[in-house]
C-alpha cells in the first residue's frame, strides 16, 4: 500500500478515534449532571421536608364555621378578626380569653379590616359598608357592583395609603366576571383589574414598592409595582406558579422578610413562597381540608393565625377532619408585619 494512503488512513483513523473519545467523556459529563441536577432536587425536597418537620398547626378555637376567611389581626386590640362567608358572620376572636363575638350580617360577607376603635368596614354581597362594633349599625360606605346581583365580594385588604382593595366573584363562579376594586375613605371605588374570576389574597411588600395579588383559579401569585403616592398599579407580572399538585392558592398573608403565607384550598396546609425567586420554602400542615387564609398575630406578630371551611368537603373528608372550619394557630418561626387598618391613620 503506497505510504501516503497509509498515513492518510493512520490520520484518519487517529481524528475517529479523538472524536469518539470526545463523545465518550461529554457523554459521560452529561450523565454527570444529570445525577448532579438529581442529587440538587433530592437535597432541595430534603430541606423542604426538614423545614416543615414539627410545623403542624394547633387548634386554637373549635368552631364549625362553613367558610371561614378574611383572617386579619387587630395589633392595637390583640384580637383576631375573621369571617364566615356563608354563615354571615363577622368574629372578633380574643385569645386571652379563648372567647368569639360574632356579628350577624344580612348577606354574605367578603372580607373586614378595622376602621378605628369603634368601627370596622365589611364587604357584604350588595356593597362595603361601615359597621359600628357597639350598636352593630351599618352605614354603606360604596354601592358599588350593587347592580351586579350574581357576584358577591371575597377577600381584601388595605393598602399602606389606607384604601380598601377588594375583590369579587360570581356566585358560580364564571370565568372573568368579577374584578378588583379600590375604596377610599371618602367611598370613592375605582376599578383596578377586571377579567377576574375568583379574587383573593392581596398583600404588599415592606418598602410599599410592590403588591402581591392571586386570582384562585389561575394558580398563580402576580405581582405589580405599587405607587406608594398615588395608589396605582402597573407592570404586571408573574411572582409565584403554584402547582397543583399542592392545592389551590387562596387568602394570603406577607412576613417582616416579604415572604408570602398562602392558604391553600383544597391542599390541607399554609404553604411559604418566595416570591422572588418563585420557589417553595416551606410547608405548615394543617388539620383541615380547605385552609383558606391566615395572619400573623400575637403580642410579637410571630404566630400565625389559620382560617378553614367545612364547604366542598364530602361526608367521609368530613369524618377524617372534624375539626374543619376551625381556627388553627402555629409558631413559624418568622414575624409578620402589622397591617394597615382603612382610612388615613
Amino acid at each position: 500500500m503506497n505510504n501516503i494512503y497509509v498515513n492518510r488512513i493512520s490520520g484518519l483513523w487517529n481524528t475517529v478515534s479523538y472524536l469518539v473519545l470526545i463523545l465518550v467523556l461529554v457523554t459521560f459529563s452529561c450523565k454527570n449532571n444529570e445525577n448532579r441536577k438529581v442529587e440538587t432536587t433530592e437535597i432541595k425536597i430534603e430541606e423542604i421536608q426538614k423545614n416543615t418537620m414539627n410545623r403542624v398547626a394547633v387548634l386554637e378555637y373549635e368552631i364549625a364555621s362553613e367558610l371561614g376567611e378574611g383572617a386579619f389581626w387587630n395589633h392595637k386590640t390583640q384580637e383576631f378578626y375573621w369571617i364566615d362567608i356563608e354563615g354571615k358572620k363577622f368574629n372578633i376572636y380574643n385569645p386571652k380569653t379563648k372567647t368569639n363575638k360574632s356579628y350577624t350580617m344580612p348577606s354574605r360577607i367578603g372580607t373586614v379590616v378595622p376602621y378605628n376603635s369603634k368601627e370596622a368596614v365589611v364587604a357584604l354581597q350588595d356593597g362595603v359598608y361601615k359597621i359600628n362594633l357597639e350598636t352593630e349599625k351599618l352605614s354603606l360606605l360604596s354601592n358599588v357592583e350593587s347592580e351586579i346581583i350574581d357576584n358577591r365580594f371575597n377577600d381584601g385588604k388595605c393598602d399602606p395609603l389606607g384604601n380598601l382593595w377588594v375583590g369579587s366573584m360570581h356566585l358560580d363562579q364564571k370565568q372573568y366576571a368579577a374584578n378588583l376594586y379600590k375604596i377610599s375613605e371618602t367611598g370613592e371605588a375605582q376599578k383596578m383589574l377586571d377579567s377576574i374570576t375568583i379574587s383573593n389574597g392581596i398583600v404588599w411588600t415592606s418598602d410599599a414598592k410592590t403588591m402581591y395579588y392571586i386570582d384562585t383559579p389561575t394558580s398563580k401569585i402576580k405581582a405589580y409595582d405599587f405607587d406608594n403616592k398615588t395608589g396605582e398599579i402597573s407592570n404586571e407580572r408573574v411572582a409565584v406558579e403554584v402547582p397543583d399538585t399542592l392545592g389551590y392558592p387562596d387568602g394570603m398573608t406577607i412576613d417582616e422578610n416579604d415572604m408570602l403565607w398562602v392558604g391553600m384550598w383544597n391542599g390541607n396546609a399554609v404553604i411559604q413562597f418566595d416570591p422572588k425567586t418563585g420557589e417553595l420554602v416551606s410547608k405548615i400542615e394543617v388539620p383541615a381540608h380547605n385552609v383558606s387564609s391566615c395572619a400573623f398575630g400575637g403580642e410579637n406578630l410571630d404566630e400565625l393565625y389559620i382560617t378553614t371551611a367545612r364547604v366542598d368537603m364530602s361526608e367521609e373528608e368530613l369524618k377524617e377532619k372534624p375539626l374543619s372550619g376551625s381556627i388553627f394557630k402555629v409558631k413559624p418561626g418568622v414575624k409578620g408585619v402589622k397591617s394597615t387598618f382603612f382610612g388615613k391613620q
